[in-house]
């Protein structure tokens, strides 16, 4: 799946005070943590997600997976593309990084996603449409930010 060709959901971002070498550990870390639980694991299975196990804990390289996710494309320190699908959409979760100056990193989490059909659009209106999602990814991006800035 071309991340590129799903439609835009939402961007959030944050400037972590560290280099990207070290908002690239907390970004591995975080999603570890976050996707690699038992209870992730449950949402993949409930969902029907077409990556329910977990390659990790792990490098993020091409071709690992996460509950609900492959990594499609990683770029250390700049960019890591997961890709996913299951009976209700089919998405994409971009991370980028840009040093903006020394010792500060831009760290910007973009969510794309297609939700077909009847089914589709009500898993759109219960994740994004509560705000549930947003919620969700700007506290893994702090997460990131308080590990990157405890380095």
């Amino acid at each position: 799946m071309e991340s590129t060709a799903l439609p835009r959901v939402d961007e959030h971002t944050t400037v972590v005070a560290a280099g990207a070498a070290d908002v690239w550990r907390g970004l591995g870390e975080t999603l570890d943590r976050s996707f690699t639980r038992p209870g992730s694991a449950r949402h993949a299975r409930l969902v029907g997600a077409t990556d329910r196990t977990a390659s990790g804990p792990g490098p993020l390289v091409e071709g690992a997976t996460l509950h609900g996710f492959r990594v499609a494309e990683a770029l250390a320190g700049r960019e890591l593309v997961l890709v996913g699908g299951h009976r209700f959409s089919s998405y994409a979760l971009v991370f980028r990084l840009t040093e903006t100056g020394p010792g500060r990193t831009r760290l910007c989490a973009e969510t794309r996603a297609a939700f077909p059909g009847r089914a589709g659009a009500l898993y759109r209106g219960l994740v994004v449409g509560t705000g549930g999602h947003g919620v969700v990814v700007r506290r893994m991006l702090a997460s990131v930010r308080r590990r990157a800035e405890r380095r």
